[in-house]
């Protein structure tokens, strides 16, 4: 996986819940870190369902309550130009990081991956579990998750600008 990526895209199955709450921490632990005019941050669902809409009310309070605004995020489907575009593409799950391989063109110059594979804390967790039809300790859960995650590919992008 490319070690410094100056665009990473986040992907979980409808893009209201896992990806937008991942797009919103990784932006904002960029930024502190003043990463956040080098690094290009999107997220998107490998399901078109919620295409337009506001990321899920849940995520947005949570997120808000630990400092990420996710209020002017809208869920997109991924497209086949976002293999071109970013460097990375990260799934939340396995059953997203298959979608994407399965879609993804010939030609495409992404590197494909899980978010938690960059966790620091969390060794051994895979994926990021879908809180949608759970409670508040999910969101709670994923968000834990999410920040240890982010906190990773920040410190690797520091490690590999200091180079």
């Amino acid at each position: 996986m490319n070690a410094s990526p100056s665009s990473i895209l986040l992907i979980c199955m409808g893009n209201i819940c896992r990806s937008p709450s991942a797009e919103g921490v990784l932006r904002a632990k960029l930024e502190a870190a003043g990463l956040g005019r080098q690094v290009r941050v999107d997220s998107a669902g490998t399901l078109g369902y919620h295409a337009g809409e506001a990321p899920d009310p849940r995520a947005v309070r949570h997120a808000a309550a630990r400092g990420y605004d996710l209020t002017r995020l809208r869920a997109r489907k991924v497209e086949r130009e976002d293999f071109s575009r970013f460097d990375w593409i990260l799934g939340m799950d396995e059953d997203n990081l298959a979608r994407l391989r399965q879609i993804a063109p010939d030609d495409a110059r992404a590197d494909l991956g899980l978010l938690m594979d960059h966790a620091l804390r969390h060794a051994g967790v895979r994926e990021v579990p879908d809180p949608y039809y759970g409670s508040a300790a999910g969101f709670e859960r994923v968000l834990d998750l999410i920040e240890d995650a982010c906190d990773g590919i920040v410190a690797r992008l520091l490690r590999a600008q200091s180079t």
